[in-house]
């Protein structure tokens, strides 16, 4: 199995304003990234607008600009490009981590937990199924930020004997007052499910005031931390995750074998792969 190469863009955002975050970020990242080998490159959650509770104004369909602009991208720098967006669809609003090449969407994830503190559950509709995608042999489980406090929600379950996924990703507006929490669960969520984990969240501040410093981690089965950006700054960096140290936990101490077995009441959920 091929390692993968992932990039991890911490960057500010401009609040509602989707046109200059998608010139600041094209321009950013073909000046940096141009001529890099990488597989998947990850943004923050709503990288085109800020955690806002304005979807009336703000939402676009799978068939908008937003997506039209990742799938330039990917197309630009070779690889698969994903971060969350305020989606329409059916007459209702999600916050939607999408990820796409140039020739369009490969998988996409409603959030399913929404940040109640902030109003998002009577704002946007809930997910209805929990997503694990296949991409260069790896499989990547996709979520988005309060998702990471339920942990149930993420546990890597057995599929013919093996683990369900490889990879969790989270992408994320996560507020600098909660880094330690954002920074733990986190490492738990690589730990338990013996996964790498990888968190994208930005820095800055928006217009509620709320200052956010980063901490984007990428953390190896074991809870070792393979990188961690520096704090308050922008940061995109390229970390090669090894399929090797996968094969050797799950050899080694295969503590999956012993998992309990379970399941979600909440009819509304569905597990798929794609």
């Amino acid at each position: 199995m091929q390692n993968l190469n992932v990039v991890l863009v911490q960057t500010p955002l401009f609040w509602e304003d989707k046109d200059t975050n998608r010139t600041y970020l094209s321009d950013l990242l073909l000046d940096r990234l141009k001529n890099q080998t990488i597989d998947l490159l990850i943004l923050p959650e709503m990288f085109t607008t800020g955690f806002s509770m304005n979807p009336e104004n703000l939402a676009e369909d799978m068939q908008g600009e937003t997506v039209m602009w990742m799938r330039k991208i990917a197309n630009d720098l070779s690889c698969h490009i994903g971060g969350s967006v305020i989606i329409q669809e059916n007459g209702k609003f999600y916050n939607r981590f999408i990820v796409t090449n140039e020739e369009g969407v490969v998988s996409f994830y409603d959030k399913r937990h929404l940040f109640r503190m902030a109003n998002e559950h009577d704002t946007y509709d809930p997910g209805s199924k929990r997503v694990v995608f296949e991409l260069f042999g790896w499989k990547i489980l996709l979520q988005v930020c309060y998702d990471l406090r339920f942990p149930v929600f993420a546990r890597n379950r057995l599929k013919n004997g093996n683990p369900e996924y490889d990879l969790v990703i989270y992408t994320a507006n996560w507020p600098e007052k909660r880094s330690a929490v954002w920074q733990t669960l986190l490492h738990a969520r690589a730990i338990e499910n013996q996964a790498f984990c990888v968190g994208v969240n930005r820095v800055g501040e928006d217009a509620n005031s709320i200052s956010y410093s980063g901490d984007s981690l990428a953390i190896d089965p074991w809870g070792n931390t393979i990188y961690q950006s520096q704090q308050h700054a922008l940061d995109i960096a390229i970390i090669e995750l090894k399929f090797s140290m996968l094969d050797n936990i799950r050899e080694h101490f295969p503590a999956f074998k012993d998992s309990d077995d379970f399941f979600i009441t909440d009819k509304t959920i569905k597990y798929t792969e794609e």
